[in-house]
């Protein structure tokens, strides 16, 4: 019997906050994950990678930013907790207009939680 590999999982959602519309995609296939945040639209922003640490390495993952030079400290903190939480490789691309980064970050974070599953909702078949 030949075993098919399952394909990738898309999600999209969005929320507003403070009168602003942060968007995020989210795409995981088996070995990496790649998060599209953004303000107002879909856009491609400052991109970081992280790449998960194996065995017995401790700390976060190495990361680095492949393109852009806005946003890099959010894009480097999201990647890197991609790739810990997911042990996957992961692409984040932060794209914003006029919110600050800082400012960003917890609503941002917010909106990865609501589309990044936990590894207990996979394995129950809760992962929409």
């Amino acid at each position: 019997m030949v075993k098919t590999m399952e394909r990738a999982k898309i999600v999209k959602d969005e929320i507003i906050e403070q009168n602003i519309r942060f968007l995020v995609v989210y795409l995981e296939t088996k070995n990496a994950c790649l998060v599209l945040l953004s303000e107002r639209e879909d856009r491609l922003g400052t991109l970081a990678i992280a790449v998960p640490r194996t065995g017995s390495v401790t700390g976060p993952p190495p990361s680095s930013i492949l393109l852009g030079d806005r946003n890099i400290i959010t894009a480097r903190m999201f990647a890197e907790y991609v790739a810990s939480r997911k042990s996957k490789i992961a692409l984040v691309s932060i794209y914003l207009e006029t919110i600050s980064e800082t400012q960003s970050q917890s609503i941002l974070k917010r909106l990865l939680e609501r589309v990044m599953p936990s590894e207990t909702d996979v394995m129950e078949g809760s992962f929409a």
